[in-house]
């Protein structure tokens, strides 16, 4: 039985761990923190806009278990905002524990704090991956789904700081490019004004900081909309974020939430002190990223240049998925991809 070694947990490495398994092979995800999902544990937003037709047609094909639990754990169905129609919401608070259920009852092993390092080649092939405590997992294929996000230096260097974000970097320590180990040249993507990287997509609030009214609508419709005193509108920040379904007026000239358990605010960073000068937030909580009303984290640092068979160029037996395969947005791309 041939073994294939995930590395990273998130959407695409739980999406590339269920397909391996289900193809007869013994599989191991290696994730550097304590949770998978990555930043499927800020998103929230599944089967918006023509990830409608690609979530039914994963489905279709057989990859349906991830959206089966997606649809399960939705607090709101079939909503509008701006830049997004008939949107699934689902809630991050509770969405990681039925997916690690899933993939444990798989039989795939799941290695937590465990912080892939470098590689081990023979030729043109990874024999193992190193871990940061010297451990080497061997295996005959594998797959890196790290993103392209941070690590923290990175964030310091073309954005606004670490944020303290959902990757916890200085807790478990920083993404490895494993294409960059095994000589890839990785791709990096710029903004609008030429630098490089894109903010990462929100920032969360509490939900009962805000005032009664937001949490009733936002209970209520799944979404609020809550226009900007003319002083705080900012369209510099349109440019700025990875996912240009945002660059819309209505994004600088609003406060726009969603419903995710908590209060998604879909900008990249909001001072809290201005957030506060907004009726119906005067008592507004960042809760992840900690540091989201400074910044947010960064990506498209780290893509690897890839065939249509998602083997990384240069290296026979490393496949990549989700975002380190391309510059993909939202949480529907990383699975079926």
């Amino acid at each position: 039985m041939p073994k294939v070694v995930v590395i990273g947990g998130g959407w695409a490495g739980c999406a590339s761990a269920i397909s391996a398994k289900k193809a007869g092979a013994e599989v191991v995800i290696l994730e550097r923190t304590d949770l998978l999902l990555g930043l499927g544990n800020v998103g929230g937003i599944m089967r918006n806009n023509g990830r409608y037709s690609a979530t039914e047609e994963a489905i279709a094909l057989g990859a349906k278990e991830l959206f089966e639990i997606t649809d399960k754990y939705a607090t709101h169905v079939n909503i509008d905002f701006p830049g997004h129609n008939h949107a699934t919401i689902y809630n991050v608070t509770k969405i990681e524990r039925p997916v690690r259920q899933k993939i444990i009852d798989m039989g795939i092993e799941v290695k937590f704090f465990s912080r892939v390092v470098d590689v081990e080649m023979e030729d043109k092939k990874i024999v193992a991956v190193i871990l940061e405590d010297g451990e080497k997992i061997k295996g005959d294929a594998f797959v890196e789904t790290t993103g392209s996000s941070g690590p923290m230096g990175n964030c310091t260097k073309y954005g606004n700081g670490c944020a303290m974000c959902v990757l916890r970097c200085p807790s478990f320590g920083g993404r490895v490019s494993i294409s960059s180990r095994c000589g890839v040249e990785d791709m990096i993507g710029r903004r609008n004004n030429g630098e490089y990287g894109a903010f990462s997509g929100s920032m969360k609030l509490l939900k009962e900081s805000l005032s009664e009214e937001i949490q009733k609508e936002l209970n209520e419709k799944g979404c609020a909309v809550v226009p900007l005193p003319e002083e705080l509108k900012n369209e510099e920040k349109l440019d700025i974020k990875v996912c240009q379904q945002y660059a819309l007026p209505a994004f600088s000239n609003n406060i726009v939430l969603i419903d995710t358990g908590h209060a998604k605010l879909m900008s990249p960073f909001f001072n809290l002190e201005k957030l506060r000068l907004v009726p119906g937030f005067e008592g507004a909580l960042i809760v992840d990223p900690y540091s989201g009303g400074k910044g947010n984290s960064i990506r498209y640092l780290s893509v690897a240049p890839r065939d249509n068979y998602m083997r990384a160029k240069g290296v026979d037996n490393l496949f990549v998925a989700g975002e380190k395969s391309g510059f993909y947005v939202g949480h529907t791309e990383p699975i079926r991809i």
